[in-house]
């Protein structure tokens, strides 16, 4: 078990390490921030000026090991455009990434794990094609739309629903729930439309397979109910590969609320990361990516925990 552990996490460091780097080279790409911070008509003795205060000046080894030694230390240096800390101003905006992310997380394993197994023990019945035809459409239909379509027929339209904020409630008051239920319920549908239907989808097959071997067979001949050995017997069997699209899915989640931030102006770390690509804001993008790479290989390291408790033959694999 200590070595499949040591393993995972040896990955998960070489994983940071690469997201890192690739980001630092992107952001190099993207062009030079200085000339969108003066005006201009500056001299070029001021933007020198600025590029050596920056340290903008350096080399590209110079400036990946100061990034690399940030990154050890914990800081990423400040923000070009805010002046503060861009890890601070990154680890601002997460907790409301995070709150939609597990909003959508939430809906989608409520909605889709039941949807699937009704599905599976139902094949070919009217109940089984409505669900797959509707999860086939959240896996077509572009967040963006989906979160339009939304805003204009219960935000606009039928004014159910808040459409854009996140609203000034607290989830530590109680009495502020209803209102924070509100202003996530649309947001959250549309981020997690594609992890719903992906879900859904994936625990059909993985419970139809299950279903052909023989011990559910033998199951059945022993007497048990239909609910009893989907529920203990096929479930159980199933479930390293729903783990697997779950983990997959809350990660892909976190990254992919860009869109869906975007569409409902909700202030977290994926709206900032574009607002600060567009500003070529180095720092910020590169501690909001930093952040939400690292919950995701967190994630992905839980799941494979997750496989080790399910199958322990997967230890010694």
């Amino acid at each position: 078990m200590r070595q499949f552990l040591i393993r995972r996490l040896l990955r998960a460091i070489a994983a940071l390490w690469g997201i890192s780097t690739i980001v630092f080279v992107v952001m190099r790409l993207s062009g030079d921030p200085v000339p969108l911070m003066l005006p201009p008509d500056a001299p070029t003795s001021e933007i020198f000026r600025v590029r050596a205060e920056l340290g903008l000046d350096q080399p590209l080894p110079v400036q990946y090991a100061v990034f690399l030694g940030n990154i050890l230390r914990g800081e990423m240096g400040r923000s070009i455009h805010m002046r503060q800390p861009a890890m601070q101003i990154a680890a601002e905006r997460l907790p409301a990434t995070l709150e939609l992310a597990l909003g959508a997380f939430f809906l989608a394993v409520v909605i889709a794990v039941p949807a699937g197994l009704i599905s599976a023990a139902k094949r070919n019945s009217l109940w089984d094609n409505l669900a797959m035809g509707l999860a086939l459409i959240g896996q077509s239909a572009p967040t963006f739309y989906i979160g339009i379509m939304l805003i204009l027929i219960l935000g606009l339209e039928l004014r159910l629903f808040p459409i854009s904020g996140r609203g000034q409630g607290q989830w530590s008051n109680p009495a502020d729930w209803p209102l924070m239920l509100q202003h996530i319920a649309l947001p959250a549908v549309t981020l997690g439309a594609f992890a719903m239907a992906s879900i859904a989808r994936l625990t059909r097959s993985a419970v139809i397979d299950v279903m052909r071997q023989d011990f559910i067979r033998t199951a059945r001949a022993k007497g048990l109910s239909d609910v009893v050995v989907l529920l203990q017997h096929n479930l159980k069997n199933a479930a390293i590969p729903i783990v697997t699209i779950m983990g997959l899915q809350f990660g892909t989640l976190l990254g992919g609320a860009v869109v869906t931030e975007t569409v409902f102006s909700w202030p977290g770390i994926g709206r900032l990361a574009i607002q600060s690509i567009f500003n070529r804001d180095y720092p910020v993008v590169q501690s909001a990516v930093l952040l939400v790479a690292a919950f995701f290989v967190v994630v992905n390291f839980l799941v494979d925990l997750t496989y080790g408790w399910l199958d322990p033959r997967i230890r010694y694999g």
